[in-house]
């Protein structure tokens, strides 16, 4: 979309319905993410006052004072009302590769329609990660990366193998498609999950957060984590409030188990707290020590 269609679309944005002067200004507007995807708001519906307009079951803006707003929606976000929240909706036109969109996918909160490879031909487009992301398999999570960086004879021989395998991969698809003429909803099947995919993506306010309490947090696999945070920064400017609240009760925060809670108390009374009298598992007393006992 040039400069010129977007000029065309402000000059038609009046209206009565509330809206986000921050999220105007960036409306169709690609936020690149990865080395070809990107993140673009479409359309939104509701803001901060939206909010406590619903939680209060009132009518009108400005009935009550800033101050108050920021108040309830705290109050709203610490006890997990959600309600409220569910009254706001985004829409995202999203970039990106396809093994990250079916791990987006499994958040099963949100409309969703994807670009059809049975009926259009995907681009020659993949992810190939920065070697600086590059890492062996982690030795304590069979789903996550170890933290140190691997030898740069290593990753450069891994960078070689994953370009090849791509344009390999590529060029089978347009033999398919071109010489064989083969239908493309099977030609596709060669092709690698590190090719890019776009997807339309909506989703009310309330379940955002719990993505984004999920895919931006440091322990998110990398990829998604990248989108996961262009979005958390468009919530901020979206609905500001509700980002403060979210990044001190949601994001920020640790949830305590009963006996967590009890080591606290007994720790705090002057009492010695130590793995074997715990009453915790070794993860649990692990992620115990992560969160109270190190720097």
């Amino acid at each position: 979309m040039d400069d010129s269609t977007l000029v065309q679309l402000r000059e038609k944005t009046d209206t009565l319905r509330v809206s986000s002067p921050s999220l105007e200004e960036i409306l169709y507007i690609p936020i690149k993410v990865l080395d070809h995807g990107f993140v673009r708001v479409i359309d939104y519906m509701g803001d901060d006052s939206a909010i406590v307009q619903a939680a209060r079951v009132s009518y009108g803006v400005g009935t009550k004072k800033t101050q108050e707003d920021r108040g309830l929606i705290n109050y709203l976000m610490r006890h997990r009302h959600t309600t409220p929240f569910e009254m706001c909706e985004i829409k995202f036109h999203i970039k990106l590769p396809i093994f990250v969109a079916r791990q987006w996918l499994r958040h099963r909160t949100a409309n969703v329609n994807e670009y059809s490879a049975r009926y259009s031909i995907l681009s020659n487009e993949f992810y190939t990660p920065d070697a600086s992301v590059l890492a062996k398999q982690s030795s304590s999570n069979k789903q996550g990366r170890e933290s140190s960086s691997m030898d740069p004879q290593i990753t450069s021989r891994i960078l070689q193998i994953l370009e090849n395998s791509n344009r390999s991969a590529y060029e089978q698809y347009t033999l398919l498609l071109q010489e064989l003429e083969l239908t493309r909803e099977l030609a596709r099947t060669v092709l690698p999950l590190s090719i890019y995919t776009e997807m339309y993506w909506k989703i009310d306010l309330h379940n955002l957060l719990h993505f984004l309490q999920l895919r931006a947090d440091n322990h998110a696999q990398y990829e998604i984590k990248c989108y996961a945070d262009v979005i958390l920064d468009i919530l901020k400017q979206w609905v500001p409030m509700t980002y403060e609240a979210f990044m001190n009760y949601r994001k920020g925060s640790v949830v305590l188990s009963r006996q967590n809670l009890c080591n606290i108390k007994r720790m705090l009374s002057g009492e010695k707290v130590d793995f074997e009298n715990s009453g915790l598992s070794k993860g649990e007393w692990r992620e115990f020590c992560e969160i109270f006992l190190q720097n």
